[in-house]
């Protein structure tokens, strides 16, 4: 079964305008901006000159390099957020959250069943490179799986589904690929930070991951312990911001979790 294309007119940044601002990250929204950092994006919420406290890093990549220079960029001043927001805790999102987070002296929040893999306790499950295909996923049992410990700093995202310093957003659980994979909703303009919970480009195929031809996919499958109950999430027309491995944004019409689910269990080239 094809996979669901993504036309270039679906796209959600502007390159033209994100080369002008030259800080370095691609805005998808007045407060919604990200980059790619090798294999992974991170995203910045709040608006550009917010300043010291006025912004949100939503996964911390696999270095604190470049994540310190565009939000000094972005926003001004030492480049501080008030709170780092983590989709899950797999080692793509967490690179830099043993050092940032006591640099800025900021709390980490993840969903409770995160917590055993970013206080130390637990290592997730071994990739399995026999599902989905592809030389990414030959090479997955190489992909680190050990816990960080970040537990002065971690905190519960909130019973209410509210996200701290995010007003007007709100978490849905989104697990499948990992127990605790959260997904940042914001109703208002149906704006959608998908974390993992489904990409735009085959993450198990090389070919796929280095072109970035624009095509929705389930979650990386290797790397993905429970395939029955990872699932899209349904959205009507708005945008929605994947977090790996430079997938773009996108905008358009709603898709069909079933519809996703179905397009995802094609093999990889």
């Amino acid at each position: 079964m094809n996979q669901i294309p993504l036309p270039d007119s679906a796209r959600a940044d502007h390159p033209e305008a994100d080369e002008a601002r030259d800080d370095k990250t691609r805005q998808i929204a007045t407060d919604v901006a990200y980059r790619q950092i090798a294999i992974v994006n991170v995203i910045f919420f709040g608006p550009p000159g917010a300043g010291d406290g006025q912004w949100v890093l939503i996964d911390a990549g696999v270095t604190g390099t470049a994540i310190r220079s565009a939000a000094q960029a972005r926003f001004g001043q030492t480049g501080r957020p008030s709170a780092i927001i983590l989709a899950h805790g797999h080692f793509d999102h967490v690179g830099s959250l043993e050092t940032l987070p006591a640099e800025w002296d900021v709390p980490v929040y993840a969903h409770r069943l995160e917590h055993p893999y970013l206080d130390g306790t637990t290592s997730y499950p071994p990739a399995d490179p026999g599902v989905g295909g592809g030389l990414m996923a030959l090479l997955s049992p190489f992909y680190p799986t050990s816990p960080i410990d970040v537990s002065p700093r971690l905190q519960a995202l909130p019973d209410d589904h509210s996200i701290p310093g995010m007003p007007g957003w709100h978490w849905l659980h989104t697990p499948g690929h990992s127990p605790g994979h959260v997904s940042l909703w914001r109703n208002a303009d149906r704006l959608l930070i998908a974390g993992d919970a489904f990409v735009t480009t085959k993450q198990e195929s090389v070919y796929a991951a280095v072109t970035q031809a624009p095509e929705m996919h389930g979650p990386p499958m290797y790397f993905t312990p429970d395939l029955a109950q990872s699932q899209a999430i349904r959205v009507g027309p708005g945008g929605a911001r994947t977090g790996n491995r430079g997938d773009r944004p996108w905008s358009g019409h709603a898709r069909s979790r079933d519809e996703i689910s179905a397009n995802a269990s094609r093999r990889a080239l």
